[in-house]
């Protein structure tokens, strides 16, 4: 089975994670710790509940499946990437950015700590019971949304965390390949070609989805102003705005319809009982969604 390795692409300023998500399954398999009283770490005398859940955010070269379409294929981060992701995350001041099940955006989680594990023995995830690898990167998450901890945390239905961001597939990347093979002069040279040509690439947009993608997300639209609905994030209301006006997109949208698929299990789910099929149809629905994956293979 192929794996590939993820990495953060310099020549691309959306590269890196947008969002912490609160999930029942975590992909990298590690739960968090929700620490509700300070019973194991010496701090000043404490009341009331801390509300903080610390867990691995991500771990290096731990392959996590994935699978697109009919392919299955693994994917991984080396120490390198995760400590970078880990930096730039921080930088971009998303330490606010939270999400559950990576369909509902929820509010009231701040990132309060985060740090990459240097000394397995001495690291603080070992007074938990946590053992984890030199290089991953740990946060501690502060929950000051009442009902996410009451109704998420505390009954259990959230285990762990996960990731929502873009990377880009090394073998992908043609930049590598002049590095190596060209003088130092000679590839810079060819890079500042690749970047503008990348950058020009990127500005194309198109409009050529079908309409019912376009009624799909219209008909998310109305529902959710009905009747109120929380479910998804900016980004996909965003989304569901931008194709119900038949507005141009752009090729990093368009891949962002296609990996979207991998959703594709909920979208069955009625409106009124979950937020499956409201996101699904807001993302364009069956019909969005395999027009942007087909749109990708012709751009590749």
């Amino acid at each position: 089975m192929r794996i590939v390795e993820l990495i953060i692409d310099d020549l691309d300023e959306n590269s890196g994670i947008d969002a912490i998500s609160i999930v029942e399954n975590p992909a990298i398999e590690e739960d968090f710790v929700a620490l509700s009283k300070p019973e194991k770490i010496q701090l000043a005398e404490v009341d009331k509940e801390k509300r903080i859940l610390m867990g691995a955010i991500l771990i290096p070269n731990k392959p996590i499946y994935r699978k697109d379409g009919e392919e299955e294929y693994y994917i991984y981060f080396t120490k390198e990437t995760v400590r970078k992701a880990s930096e730039l995350y921080l930088k971009k001041g998303n330490q606010n950015n939270s999400t559950y099940e990576h369909f509902q955006e929820i509010y009231g989680l701040s990132l309060v700590e985060s740090w990459i594990v240097e000394d397995k023995e001495k690291d603080k995830t070992n007074l938990y019971g946590m053992d984890l690898p030199i290089g991953s990167w740990v946060g501690s998450m502060k929950v000051y949304n009442d009902e996410v901890w009451e109704e998420y945390v505390k009954t259990g239905a959230v285990k762990g965390f996960s990731i929502e961001g873009y990377f880009a597939d090394k073998a992908d990347r043609p930049q590598d390949k002049f590095k190596d093979e060209l003088k130092e002069i000679e590839a810079g040279k060819k890079l500042l070609q690749i970047k503008k040509s990348i950058i020009e690439y990127q500005l194309e947009t198109y409009n050529d989805y079908p309409d019912s993608a376009s009624n799909n997300a219209k008909r998310a639209i109305k529902y959710k102003e009905e009747n109120d609905a929380k479910c998804g994030t900016k980004v996909g209301w965003t989304r569901a705005r931008q194709l119900a006006d038949k507005k141009k997109i752009s090729r990093e949208t368009i891949a962002r319809m296609a990996s979207f698929n991998r959703h594709k299990q909920h979208k069955d789910i009625p409106y009124d009982e979950g937020c499956g099929g409201l996101m699904w149809d807001a993302w364009g629905g069956t019909s969005g969604v395999n027009w942007a994956i087909n749109k990708m293979k012709t751009f590749d």
